[in-house]
C-alpha cells in the first residue's frame, strides 16, 4: 500500500473560501519515502497578514508561482491510488478537494490522520499538536509552517506508527465502514459511543477543559454527529478544537432550549457567539389612537418604550400576532398586519367586526384587548411548568415569574406533594436569563394546556 504525507499552507481555514499558498507530498510505501512533490502556488488573492506572519509567505513570494489549475494534473496523478495522509487530515483535505472541484476534478481517496493514529497508537501525551508530538519523539522540523517542512516531519512521524503499530490500527481506521471518519482527530470512537441518544444539552470541550460550545439536541449522538460530518463554514476549526464532550439530559425540547440559553449565557462559549440564542429584538407594541382603539404594531426593540413582549425575530413575532388576531379576533389593520385606507380584508371576510370601519365600538373591541392582555398578565405572573422528565419514573417541573425562568427540577413521579409551594422546594434556582422570556412566550403560544398552572 502507498501513502502520500501531505501538508499544506492557506490563505485561512475554510477550503470553500481560503485558497492554498504551498503545498508538499511525499510517497511513503509504507517504510520509507520514495518521492516528493512540492511547490507554492498563486492563490489569486490577498494573503492575509498574519498568514505572513505565521508562515512566512508573502504575495511576493507567490506572484511567479504557478496557480493550482497549472499543477492540477500532476498533482491528481501524485496522489492517485494512494491513501492520504495529513496531520488534523481533514484540513488539508477539505482544501486540495475544493481546489480540485474548481478546474472540474473530483478528487476522493481514502484518508489517514496522523493525530488519531498518534492518540491510539502512542497514548498519554500531553498535546498532539505536530509540534509538540514532535518534539516528545525527537524528530526534527526544519521548517515549521512551511508545507514540505511539516510533511517531512509528518511523513517521519508515520514511519514511527506504522513500527509500532502492533494491534492493527491503521487497518481498522482505513476501512471505509469504520463509522470514524467524521470524528474529530481529539475525539475518540468511543467516547462517541457513548453519547446518548435522548433529548439533552451538550457541551464541547478544548484542552484545558473550557466549554468552546453548548448546543440542545433531540438525540445527542446523532447531533454530534451532524455537526462534523460533510465540509462547511466554522467546521474545521470546531473540529480541531474539541478534545472532550459532556452533556445533561432533559426529557423535554422545551427544558432543553432553556437550559441551552441559560448554559450560553454562562460560558459564553466561543463557537456560539455568532449564533445561538439570539436577543430579543423584536417587540409587540401597544398604544391608543384618536378613536379610542387599542393598536399594536411589531417593532424593533428601544429603549424609549417598553414592549408588550419582546421575540428573537420578526417572524415569530408576527406569527405570534397572526394567531392572537384569530383567537381574539381582534383587527388585521388595528394590529398593524394589513395597510388598507377603509376596512381590512378580515372584515370582508368575516373574520373581524369592523372596527376599522366603525361598525366595531370602541369599548366592544377594546374588551377583546383587555382579554388578552389580562391572559398575558396571568401567564407571566408565576408559572409553573410541567415536563416530560428524563425517564418515566419522573416529571420536569419548570418555574417562571414574570416570565423568566427562575428554577427547575426533576421530581420522581411517586413523590407525594401536598402544594405547588412544596414542587417549589424541590427545584433548583438558576440565575435569571431574559433569553428565556421569548422560549416561554414561543412555548405557550403553542400550547397552554394542564401541563401550564398559573400560581397566585
Amino acid at each position: 500500500m502507498m501513502y502520500a504525507i501531505v501538508d499544506i499552507e492557506t490563505t485561512g481555514g475554510y477550503g470553500k473560501r481560503h485558497r492554498i499558498t504551498e503545498v508538499a507530498a511525499l510517497v511513503h510505501d509504507g517504510e520509507k519515502v520514495l518521492e516528493s512533490f512540492q511547490t507554492l502556488i498563486n492563490p489569486d488573492c490577498e494573503i492575509p497578514g498574519y498568514i505572513t506572519g505565521l508562515t512566512g509567505i508573502d504575495q511576493r513570494m507567490v506572484e511567479d508561482a504557478p496557480f493550482f489549475e497549472d499543477i492540477a494534473e500532476a498533482f491528481f496523478e501524485f496522489l492517485k491510488d494512494k491513501v492520504f495522509v495529513a496531520h488534523n487530515v481533514n484540513f488539508d483535505y477539505q482544501f486540495i478537494k475544493s481546489e480540485f472541484e474548481r478546474v472540474g476534478m473530483e478528487f476522493d481517496a481514502p484518508k489517514l490522520c496522523t493525530v488519531r493514529l498518534s492518540r491510539k497508537i502512542f497514548p498519554g501525551l500531553r498535546s498532539y499538536s505536530l509540534g509538540s508530538i514532535c518534539e516528545h519523539k525527537a524528530i526534527s522540523i526544519k521548517a515549521r509552517h512551511r508545507a514540505f517542512g511539516d510533511a517531512e516531519a509528518t511523513a517521519e512521524l508515520f514511519g514511527m506508527l506504522l513500527a509500532a503499530d502492533d494491534e492493527g490500527v491503521v487497518q481498522a481506521l482505513l476501512k471505509r465502514n469504520s463509522g470514524e471518519a467524521f470524528l474529530p482527530p481529539n475525539i475518540t470512537k468511543e467516547q462517541f459511543l457513548e453519547l446518548p441518544e435522548d433529548i439533552g444539552v451538550y457541551y464541547f470541550h478544548d484542552a484545558n477543559g473550557k466549554v468552546i460550545y453548548v448546543g440542545k439536541a433531540l438525540n445527542i449522538k446523532s447531533r454530534f454527529k451532524g455537526h462534523f460530518s460533510g465540509a462547511g463554514k466554522g467546521k474545521q476549526a470546531m473540529k480541531t478544537a474539541v478534545y472532550s464532550i459532556s452533556y445533561q439530559l432533559t426529557g423535554s425540547e422545551f427544558l432543553a432550549l432553556l437550559v441551552e440559553a441559560l448554559e450560553i449565557k454562562k460560558h459564553w462559549p466561543k463557537f456560539n457567539r455568532a449564533q445561538k440564542v439570539k436577543e430579543a429584538n423584536w417587540g409587540l407594541y401597544r398604544y391608543q389612537d384618536g378613536a379610542g382603539y387599542e393598536r399594536f404594531q411589531v417593532a424593533k426593540v428601544n429603549r424609549f418604550s417598553k414592549a408588550v413582549l419582546t421575540f428573537r425575530s420578526h417572524h415569530e413575532a408576527w406569527s405570534y400576532l397572526l394567531g392572537k388576531v384569530e383567537q381574539y379576533r381582534l383587527c388585521a389593520k388595528l394590529c398593524g398586519i394589513q395597510k388598507t385606507k377603509g376596512a381590512c380584508y378580515d372584515y370582508q371576510a368575516g373574520a373581524c367586526d369592523g372596527p376599522c370601519c366603525g361598525e366595531e365600538e370602541v369599548t366592544s373591541y377594546n374588551e377583546k384587548v383587555k382579554r388578552w392582555m389580562d391572559n398575558i398578565q396571568r401567564e407571566r405572573a408565576r408559572l409553573l411548568i410541567r415536563e416530560k422528565g428524563r425517564t418515566r419514573e419522573e416529571h420536569a417541573a419548570i418555574y417562571f415569574e414574570d416570565g423568566i425562568l427562575q428554577a427547575y427540577g426533576f421530581i420522581e413521579a411517586s413523590l407525594e406533594v401536598d402544594s405547588d409551594e412544596e414542587v417549589l422546594g424541590y427545584l433548583d434556582r438558576v440565575k435569571p436569563v431574559s433569553d428565556t422570556t421569548p422560549i416561554l412566550e414561543q412555548y405557550l403560544s403553542k400550547q397552554l394546556s394542564k401541563t401550564v398552572k398559573v400560581l397566585g
